[in-house]
């Protein structure tokens, strides 16, 4: 079924009306409060939405004090997201593409898939220090595996019809892999992209709670130090914010590299 165009208005009221019930429901007087003894602790574990966004107004325009906070955590993010989706994408389709090898590390790529990643971020304070390096490091780890198992799967899934056809024209390895295997593998990748996001911010926010002395992940756990919810709540909107403009640059160049796949609504046309 086609969704309908024209949903942001929609969007934006639902986020008006979450506001609001959030709004009325922490700030003390306004309604009668069933969940918690007094108004007034409503708000110490939920925040204020008026103070959390007047927090995000001082970090961004009267103090002016996040941005070197925020462009460390970003950079953080970035590299962890370009060098595990790169690492991912060949490691992916080197062993969908060599069965031997894939025979020989399956069981060693399962094992350290199922290990909880998170557990390696002290590990990799001591192996590279409190700086960049170990929270790109815990991002890799987090992206890496998305990325290869999708990549994977999708070279695994080519038609072997349109490769016999592929092989029957002529084309060798060179022009199977560009013309045949990417383009079967790129709707995977995009996918998952759009989860490895969400997955190299928490690589970085994780490294910075564990050891840093800047990042927006370190605002966040000094709040946390003197139970400061509202300057908590808006690091965790400020992260989520860039969060969702990083995966509309990625959707941006998925439609820009899949114009050749026909969407939902043109196929229903045909």
């Amino acid at each position: 079924m086609r969704a309908p165009k024209h949903l942001w208005p929609w969007q934006a009221a639902l986020l008006l009306a979450v506001f609001a019930f959030w709004h009325l429901m922490t700030t003390p007087g306004l309604l009668p409060n069933f969940m918690f003894d007094n108004d007034r602790q409503a708000s110490f574990f939920f925040g204020e939405p008026v103070k959390i966004l007047a927090r995000i107004w001082t970090w961004f325009v009267t103090e002016a004090d996040i941005y070197r906070h925020l462009l460390v955590t970003l950079t953080e993010t970035l590299l962890a997201f370009g060098i595990g989706s790169a690492m991912g994408l060949g490691a992916g389709l080197w062993l969908a593409l060599s069965p031997l090898a894939s025979g020989i590390l399956e069981p060693y790529i399962k094992a350290a898939n199922s290990m909880p990643r998170i557990i390696l971020a002290p590990i990799f304070s001591v192996w590279f220090g409190l700086g960049i390096a170990s929270k790109v490091a815990l991002g890799v780890t987090l992206v890496f595996f998305i990325v290869f198992f999708n990549v994977y799967q999708g070279v695994k899934e080519v038609s072997p019809v349109v490769l016999a056809n592929a092989r029957m024209l002529g084309a060798g390895p060179k022009q199977l892999l560009r013309h045949v295997y990417l383009p079967s593998a790129t709707s995977w990748v995009f996918s998952s992209l759009h989860t490895s996001v969400g997955l190299a911010f928490v690589g970085a926010v994780v490294g910075e709670y564990l050891g840093s002395s800047q990042g927006v992940g370190y605002l966040i756990l000094q709040a946390e130090g003197t139970f400061d919810i509202n300057t908590v709540m808006a690091g965790i909107l400020v992260l989520t914010a860039f969060a969702l403009v990083l995966d509309a640059a990625v959707g941006k160049v998925e439609r820009r590299l899949m114009k050749w796949q026909p969407r939902a609504g043109e196929t229903e046309k045909l």
